[in-house]
């Protein structure tokens, strides 16, 4: 009988391989915010993706700030606590979708942040289409099935979410090929940076900027600013700002254009005691004390 059945049917099967496969889908969220909206954070065991379709959000993931514009993506792997508020005076509208994926390859989507192309949004949009004609809009937790749902709509949710994230993937495994055959060339591009980063400090010394405020003006993390401007220049990014501030004040001391409060004013200084203890941390004189070293060397000069 076996026999038979083998010459009735001679072709062998190819089982395809999936490389990510959607278990369990949690939620699915379309939000529209208003202007000062602020989620106060969760975290849980699965995966969570926000997708920012108008305005500006600030993210806190783990301990990582991260400046997310219009287009951008951000991922939330297992039990990552996650919250983010808006930004920049404009009310946000952000696509939320949590789902669970025991997939290996879904590794690689851990702490993800990246700009989306044109394909990629157009999936993520038929992925909301098909939700919304599978579920009822607006969507809540837990999602609740259309009584006039259309055929099909959930499998192809998981079959575009599937879809888009291999799209994502191969993006990620490109780009990491690449990265690995570019390493001196990525060194050139932190080295830029950080002399973008320190060119931005210099025309800020009459600001006392905080970190968060430059980890947002160039939108990376605080802990890779951190390191790709140490390892750049050698001193940390607070440090830089603070002894370039206090050689302008000695270059406008030696200018002799301006008194000591006005100096300290000019160079964002709370306080003329501030000013000249910090100007005393770096020189280990006061801003007055150097002045006049300035004027007697000038004296000295003039005599000779």
């Amino acid at each position: 009988m076996e026999q038979s059945q083998s010459v009735l049917d001679p072709y062998q099967r190819t089982r395809l391989e999936q490389t990510i496969v959607i278990d369990q889908m949690i939620t699915m969220f379309y939000f529209e915010f208003g202007q000062n909206y602020v989620f106060s954070g969760e975290s849980h065991n699965f995966w969570e993706f926000l997708y920012v379709d108008r305005g500006e959000i600030e993210v806190l993931a783990d301990e990582q700030r991260h400046l997310l514009t219009q287009g951008m993506m951000i991922f939330h792997k297992p039990n990552e606590y996650h919250r983010f508020g808006a930004v920049g005076g404009k009310a946000p509208n952000v696509i939320v979708m949590t789902f669970e994926c025991a997939s290996e390859a879904i590794g690689h989507f851990r702490d993800l942040v990246i700009q989306l192309e044109d394909e990629e949004r157009n999936l993520l949009a038929d992925i909301v289409k098909e939700g919304m004609n599978a579920f009822e809009f607006p969507f809540r937790h837990p999602l609740k099935r259309r009584e006039d749902a259309k055929l099909g709509s959930e499998q192809l949710i998981k079959c575009y979410l599937e879809m888009f994230l291999l799209r994502l993937l191969r993006k990620q495994t490109m780009h990491a090929r690449k990265s690995a055959l570019s390493s001196a060339a990525k060194e050139r591009s932190n080295d830029e940076l950080a002399r973008h980063i320190a060119k931005y400090l210099e025309d800020h010394l009459d600001t006392e900027l905080s970190l968060d405020e430059v980890s947002r003006a160039f939108m990376i993390g605080k802990t890779r600013l951190k390191e790709l401007f140490k390892r750049a220049t050698g001193h940390t990014v607070m440090g830089y700002a603070a002894n370039a501030r206090v050689e302008r004040a000695k270059l406008m001391i030696r200018e002799r254009t301006d008194n000591i409060t006005e100096i300290a004013e000019k160079l964002g200084f709370s306080s003329i005691h501030y000013f000249s203890k910090a100007f005393k941390k770096q020189t280990n004189m006061t801003p007055t004390e150097y002045a006049r070293t300035v004027k007697a060397r000038l004296a000295s000069t003039n005599a000779d």
